[in-house]
């Protein structure tokens, strides 16, 4: 069997950019060359659903883009590679991605920098499940996003971001995060009606640290919103403040199961719920 036109493009690829060059072409020249057939090659490794292959392809494509000071070039080539490893080389795909965010921070775009860092916290959370190397980039396209004024999607982040650190047990620092991002949505009708399950989230956070911390946040989240108190969330909060205070479980299972007739409590609450509940056993025992 003879080689597929992805494999003849690689090798023509690879002597080009060996080749000492002649007279007449300059090393850029050479590169730039190289650099377009390790495209190509890395598109006919795609067609073929070569998909390592094709990442590599454009890897190569990439460092090519960077001997000729391309760095744009240099930043799509990465990304296409990253692309490409994605359909099964996670760990390939988030290399790629990072050097893609250098180069995109190097040419001043850190909206896109942010974009492709979210692409890392993805794959951290749905490939490879570490948790803290997700939580990690999605502050830090957050902190990118904010300083591109891109306000909704950096909230959107930092709230994912939170999300995470409570999984981890960071409970305080999970409250400084959907406080902050419930701030931000305070000033905005069109994201005020938000706040209430963020002070939610926090409320459950606080709960996971201690009663007195729960009791504290919610007075002043009411301070914050005078609407707050009258809402479902802050009498659900603070109907299982009242049941940890007492040891109460039957009254603690009563309160969620009551709100969540209403409101379906999503897999996040759920455990978190199920955390504190387990705290009120704990106690109770001892």
């Amino acid at each position: 069997m003879g080689k597929s036109e992805a494999q003849t493009l690689l090798e023509k690829a690879d002597k080009k950019a060996n080749s000492s060059g002649g007279w007449f072409s300059s090393s850029t020249t050479k590169y730039e060359e190289a650099g377009d057939m390790y495209q190509q090659a890395g598109n006919a490794f795609k067609i073929d659903k070569l998909f390592k292959e094709a990442g590599d392809a454009f890897a190569r494509e990439a460092e090519c883009r960077e001997k000729c000071k391309e760095v744009n070039e240099a930043a799509n080539a990465w990304w296409n590679a990253s692309k490409a490893y994605k359909r099964g080389y996670p760990d390939l795909a988030v290399q790629a991605l990072s050097q893609t965010i250098t180069a995109l921070t190097r040419a001043g775009r850190f909206r896109q920098a942010a974009d492709r860092e979210k692409e890392i916290a993805q794959i951290h959370l749905q490939e490879t499940n570490d948790l803290r190397k997700a939580c990690e980039s999605f502050e830090r396209a957050a902190d990118w996003y904010a300083q591109e004024d891109a306000t909704a999607t950096a909230n959107a982040c930092f709230k994912d971001a939170a999300d995470l650190h409570a999984d981890l047990e960071e409970y305080a620092i999970a409250i400084e995060r959907y406080e902050q991002v419930a701030d931000h949505s305070l000033t905005s009708n069109l994201t005020k009606y938000s706040v209430k399950d963020y002070w939610l989230k926090a409320g459950l956070c606080a709960l996971a640290l201690d009663v007195v911390t729960a009791k504290r946040n919610m007075g002043k989240y009411a301070s914050q919103d005078v609407t707050f108190p009258s809402t479902r969330e802050a009498k659900f909060i603070n109907a299982l403040v009242e049941a940890c205070e007492t040891g109460d479980v039957e009254a603690f299972t009563g309160a969620v199961v009551e709100f969540d007739q209403v409101t379906k409590l999503d897999n996040w609450k759920t455990n978190m719920l199920l955390k504190i509940k387990r705290g009120i056993q704990t106690e109770s025992i001892l």
